[in-house]
């Protein structure tokens, strides 16, 4: 195994089981890795400490192991059989009302850089990192063993999220199909509703699994209530907001192709176009033009704002006029439902982009939730940067 040496006194995180090692850490290289290789990580003085996936970038090693022996030839099963028993603790693999959840879920199960989101028997992997991208094919051998005949097939989906390097295929497909399967679309449930995934076409792995809870959250409050879900992507707040009893809600997004699924997924659960409006339109654009006090709740869950820190003022800008409207907008008595999912958007920050938000209004507005991803969206202790999702929960007088 190729070798990397840490500078004196730069290996305190890496003792603490922080899965990354930053470039700036790094005294010598050993053996001349490539990008993807696993490498052993050194301590100054000749230490063991770790092994992971060696990259170019800020981030230099993703850490897969801290064990003395590295690597084993059954990691991979060892590993994704821990997920899946963690899921199987969650509930979410038995329940008759729940048919998909995150498997994999990065940092926050011992395997940087890879996501797999599981959708009734169809595995849909994303590698973030070159290492995960080369080792796709013996994640699917794993998969097939720890699912056996239940799994159906097993869909690379990584063209849009592994880094671009020459010689690499980026090209989305099947690493395995069961005979008979026929690709395309899924009908999953979660918490009893139906909805379309679209693997191939849909953003992400085709569902934004991470709001689960708070849909259901939704769910609770929307009865006898008219609804606008901005951002409404396939129409999963809608559904719910429909199953628990809502007056009528309106569904907005910038993309046709959503807001085409979003009308078959709402057909698909027994509602009608008297319960329900699409409007595909340009989200803010809309709730500016809304009449004040038309919806008694609000749900407001806009794609990552900021990427990278030098967007992060400009996102809290636009998360504080965004959210000013939509506390302006809604009825007396009403909620709002906002969300954000910018991983360098911290909880702090975007509640004071939030507050700043109810200030400018005028209006009295109490904070009845907070609100973040769910358990498979696992969160590793050693590595906190892997909590991205977080919301509130806001009742506006």
């Amino acid at each position: 195994m190729k070798k990397i040496y840490l500078k004196k006194g730069r290996d305190e995180s890496v003792r603490r089981f922080h899965p990354w090692v930053f470039s700036g850490a790094v005294a010598q290289t050993v053996g001349n890795p490539v990008e993807g290789d696993v490498v052993a990580v050194y301590s100054a003085e000749g230490e063991y400490l770790a092994c992971g996936h060696w990259q170019i970038g800020s981030i230099s090693v993703r850490i897969l192991s801290f064990d003395a022996d590295p690597l084993s030839p059954s990691f991979w099963e060892d590993t994704l059989s821990a997920a899946l028993a963690a899921r199987k603790a969650m509930g979410l693999t038995d329940s008759d009302r729940t048919s998909c959840y995150r498997l994999v879920h990065g940092e926050g199960d011992g395997l940087p850089g890879l996501i797999i989101d599981y959708y009734d028997g169809v595995c849909v992997l994303q590698a973030h990192s070159v290492g995960m991208f080369r080792a796709k094919n013996q994640i699917c051998e794993a998969l097939r063993k720890i699912y056996g005949d239940s799994l159906k097939a097993v869909y690379d989906k990584s063209s849009g999220t592994a880094p671009f390097k020459a010689g690499l295929e980026l090209v989305d497909g099947y690493l395995w199909q069961a005979p008979g399967f026929e690709a395309g679309e899924q009908v999953v449930l979660e918490n009893g509703h139906k909805f379309l995934v679209n693997w191939t076409e849909g953003q992400k792995t085709g569902f934004f699994l991470d709001q689960r809870e708070n849909r259901a959250l939704v769910e609770r409050y929307a009865r006898g209530r008219n609804v606008l879900n901005l951002f409404c992507y396939t129409g999963g707040f809608s559904v719910y907001a429909l199953g628990g009893g809502a007056l009528h809600v309106d569904s907005v997004d910038s993309s046709a192709k959503a807001m085409a699924m979003v009308d078959r997924n709402i057909a698909l659960n027994g509602f009608t176009s008297s319960q329900h409006t699409s409007f595909c339109a340009d989200a803010i654009e809309h709730l500016a033009a809304v009449e004040d006090g038309k919806y008694d709740l609000i749900i407001v869950d806009p794609p990552a704002f900021a990427k990278h820190r030098g967007a992060l003022k400009n996102a809290l800008r636009a998360y504080q006029r965004l959210n000013a409207r939509a506390i302006e907008k809604v009825a007396p008595g009403g909620f709002v439902f906002t969300f954000s999912c910018s991983q360098v958007v911290d909880k702090e920050d975007f509640a004071l982009a939030v507050f700043s938000a109810a200030a400018s209004t005028g209006r009295r507005v109490r904070i009845l939730d907070r609100l973040n991803q769910p358990a498979d969206h696992a969160v590793n202790i050693y590595h906190p940067e892997g909590e991205y999702l977080k919301g509130l929960l806001l009742y506006v007088e």
